[in-house]
């Protein structure tokens, strides 16, 4: 996709803003210029960025535009210009400014638009050309309320992927595009001091106040946007009012024994209040197709619906699905939700395949790390960042890169995944090999325990009838719901020397 970026130009005057060309590749400036109230860009520079071929034919008073075979016929004399025998108006006819030929900005959606074989869109008002496939949502930003606490919204249009971090003095909303069209950024107020685009391009940060608290942050996802909530708490008031007297020191606490490494102290202080469960697929993608028919995406949603009502009903966790109907969710999304939920448990369901039809079973994966991966393991407790709160404490604030975050984690993970695995053999047939370390995209990024299921193998034609029935998605998901009392229990146990 393209957008232009507009510089001075030798002749006439330079525009007010600048006119910005993308692709998804890349962003560069292209001149144009303002003559008689309008603006032009010179047909040579359209020429290169299009691969377009033109020929002035100074006997008929105009100019011939190519492109792969479709020609535009544009009047020296006339607003106007023929598409392959389409005629089409311009607000002003060619230009010339010495040797150069230019043309009105609405050249190119009105002429070289129809017979281009990429898409291109206009926007005047926040001065964007776009062409081709990048992703440049509209992003709304709105502050709500000075308060406290002070509420601000982003939304974006179309609705794309949000990934969100805060931390003592900022907040930052990254979305998945290619760029941003932001239409304003409004003056920081209340416990907000400013709001600005980040160092990239497709990054919104937005810096607090001393007196601000921990943010809040929600995303709501629809088919028409993607709305990002932030709201600001003032800091906890006894962090911003004056000492108080100093009670009777408390008795000190009880030697920890040499021999109780500190490292696992607290382990296991965690609560699961929230779960995260992944249906795998969805929308266009299909997954696996079983010989009868059967869809991977079908098979993952339901079984996550019921287990989503088992956890909610038995156990009174919160249960997020990544999605709950047919619809594509991209493998960052994902993640996305868990992290943004604060999820204390991430399991992701799919259905399996194999060459031969006669494989079959239940296999449960947990995330295999690569160099970089195990280096943030070993190193997460030394990268940390040291930032201070109102009352002067300071605290550590680790600092993971998005796609190694389950790094922390892969412990409690291949705990989780071991009791996932043994509660499916005791209900249902194993695979062939039922516990399994890989490098899963889909766990890499979840900051918290994770495990994947293949719930059956949709290409053996027995598995494939079985699934659809009560008795067998019943079995498969009871032992999951087994799984995930005993890690429950686990995690919330207290921790033993």
């Amino acid at each position: 996709m393209l957008v232009l970026v507009c510089g001075p130009h030798a002749q006439g005057t330079a525009p007010a803003s600048a006119l910005t060309l993308i692709t998804r590749e890349a962003r560069r400036p292209v001149a144009s210029t303002i003559l008689n109230g309008q603006e032009f860009i010179g047909l040579d520079d359209l020429a290169a960025l299009f691969m377009l071929a033109v020929r002035e034919d100074a006997l008929a008073g105009g100019v011939t535009v190519t492109y792969k075979g479709r020609t535009i016929v544009a009047s020296a004399d006339q607003p106007m210009a023929s598409i392959n025998g389409r005629v089409v108006t311009l607000p002003a006819p060619i230009a010339r400014a010495g040797r150069r030929l230019l043309v009105p900005l609405d050249f190119i959606p009105r002429a070289i638009a129809p017979i281009y074989d990429s898409p291109i869109e206009l926007r005047r008002a926040s001065r964007l050309l776009i062409v081709g496939n990048a992703r440049v949502p509209r992003v709304a930003i709105r502050l709500e309320a000075a308060g406290p606490p002070t509420r601000l919204t982003l939304d974006v249009v179309p609705p794309l992927p949000v990934m969100t971090a805060s931390d003592a003095g900022r907040v930052l909303v990254r979305v998945d595009a290619d760029a941003l069209d932001i239409a304003t950024t409004p003056a920081g107020a209340g416990l907000i001091d400013q709001i600005r685009t980040g160092d990239q391009t497709t990054t919104i940060a937005i810096a607090l106040n001393a007196r601000a608290g921990v943010p809040r942050i929600s995303n709501v996802t629809t088919n028409e946007s993607t709305r990002v909530l932030v709201e600001v708490p003032i800091a906890a008031q006894q962090e911003l009012a004056a000492p108080t007297p100093t009670p009777a020191p408390s008795p000190p606490p009880a030697p920890v024994p040499p021999e109780v490494p500190p490292a696992l102290l607290g382990a296991r202080t965690a609560r699961l209040q929230t779960m995260v469960l992944d249906a795998g697929h969805g929308g266009e993608d299909n997954g696996v197709r079983g010989p009868k028919g059967t869809l991977e995406k079908q098979v993952t949603l339901d079984a996550a619906r019921r287990l989503k009502r088992l956890v909610e009903s038995r156990l009174g966790v919160r249960v997020v699905m990544t999605r709950d109907d047919d619809r594509a969710v991209s493998l960052d999304e994902r993640d996305a939700i868990a992290n943004n939920s604060k999820a204390d448990l991430f399991l992701s369901l799919h259905a399996n395949s194999s060459p031969s039809a006669s494989v079959k079973g239940t296999e449960v994966y947990y995330l295999r790390l690569d160099r970089a991966g195990e280096e943030a393991r070993r190193t997460a407790a030394a990268t940390e960042l040291i930032l201070p709160v109102v009352s002067g404490i300071t605290r550590p604030i680790d600092i993971i890169p998005w796609d190694l975050a389950q790094a922390s984690h892969v412990d409690a993970s291949s705990r989780f995944a071991s009791m996932l695995e043994e509660e499916l053999e005791k209900r249902v047939p194993a695979g062939p090999r039922p516990l399994q370390q890989a490098p899963m995209r889909v766990l890499s990024g979840a900051n918290m325990p994770a495990a994947l299921v293949e719930m059956v193998y949709l290409t053996n034609g027995e598995q494939e009838q079985r699934v659809k029935s009560d008795e067998f998605q019943g079995a498969v998901v009871e032992a999951m719901y087994g799984a995930v009392v005993r890690f429950k229990t686990y995690l919330e146990a207290p921790p033993t020397p």
